[in-house]
């Protein structure tokens, strides 16, 4: 039995990856004008549909929000009972649909049409009345849905959703959209953290470790302690010249067991690795995965801000 659901997820996937490779020929200079023309609008862009249509409409909405183009969902329904009025004078409209035959996107299109924006179809019936009163067609048709009764939307809203997928990948690249932009719209969780988190912002919440070369290890071990790192920063006349962790204290107590004996200088790594203030988190987590430690000393214009452990990081959902 477990194979034979295997095998339907199998057909499924090929069915729907099928479909998608088939918008290569479907794809025509209506294309590149429609993103020339988001591009060149002073207004947004409003996204509608009707059913399955309009769940895919609020995702390339959603994506389009993202990645720097200004999109407003509006459901098909909704708007010939009062949501028409979020259309304005210079809005490009989407409207998403299979048969392009809904009576709601019937009775919407001439209202759109009187208002004279520009209208754009993403849908799959080329000789519908959608796409024939449409100003241009992205079609999206699908040889039949991954659906075994060639009826449930999937294969079709797949190719909806790759279609508005590819409008705002082209509308990202067209307007130089970087990753310090992407930022801006994704401060909250993991991702926008990846993006716009800096190790200055983490290692201000810590302690200040710190020992000087010439310290017995009694007081590392109290510093290290205290501030909870996991390691200390050696300073010499203001400058960083080593970096002490709990690492070294465990190797140095198995080779001397007087530890009032030993100096900080005797055991410490000299020239650690370090990370500037502005660096992104992330990045700092690379370099330290990269280099098997989980202490990093911060810098700042040459000096010794800080110190930021792996888990300061972790802790945030950077991973």
């Amino acid at each position: 039995m477990m194979e034979n659901l295997r095998e339907i997820a199998l057909q499924v996937i090929d069915n729907e990856a099928n479909s998608i490779l088939g918008l290569k020929e479907l794809l025509t200079d209506d294309f590149e004008k429609v993103v020339e023309l988001i591009y060149n609008s002073k207004g947004n862009v409003i996204v509608s549909g009707i059913g399955k249509s309009a769940n895919i409409a609020q995702k390339i909405v959603a994506t389009l929000n993202s990645t720097g183009t200004t999109a407003v969902f509006m459901h098909a329904a909704d708007a010939i009972h009062g949501d028409l009025g979020i259309i304005r004078d210079n809005d490009v409209v989407i409207i998403v649909s299979k048969s392009g035959e809904t009576p709601e996107i019937k009775v919407l299109i001439p209202l759109i049409k009187i208002r004279k924006n520009k209208l754009v179809a993403i849908v799959g019936n080329k000789v519908s009345y959608l796409a024939n009163q449409a100003d241009f067609v992205l079609d999206t048709t699908v040889p039949r849905e991954a659906c075994p009764n060639n009826l449930a939307p999937t294969s079709s809203t797949t190719a909806q959703l790759v279609m508005g997928d590819a409008l705002a990948v082209a509308l990202l690249k067209l307007r130089g959209f970087t990753a310090e932009d992407f930022a801006k719209f994704h401060p909250g969780g993991a991702l926008g953290k990846r993006l716009y988190l800096t190790v200055g912002d983490l290692c201000v919440r810590n302690g200040l470790p710190q020992v000087k070369p010439n310290d017995i290890m009694t007081q590392a071990i109290i510093e290290i302690s205290e501030k909870m790192l996991g390691a200390a920063a050696v300073i010499d006349n203001g400058k960083l010249v080593g970096i002490v962790t709990d690492g070294d204290l465990r190797r140095m107590l198995m080779k001397h067991p007087n530890i009032e004996a030993v100096h900080v200088n005797e055991i410490m790594t000299k020239n650690p690795t370090t990370v500037d203030k502005t660096a992104h988190a992330a990045d700092a987590l690379n370099i330290m995965q990269n280099k098997e430690i989980s202490v990093l000393p911060v810098m700042e214009n040459g000096k010794y801000i800080g110190m930021i452990h792996i888990h300061d990081i972790i802790k945030e959902g950077i991973i």
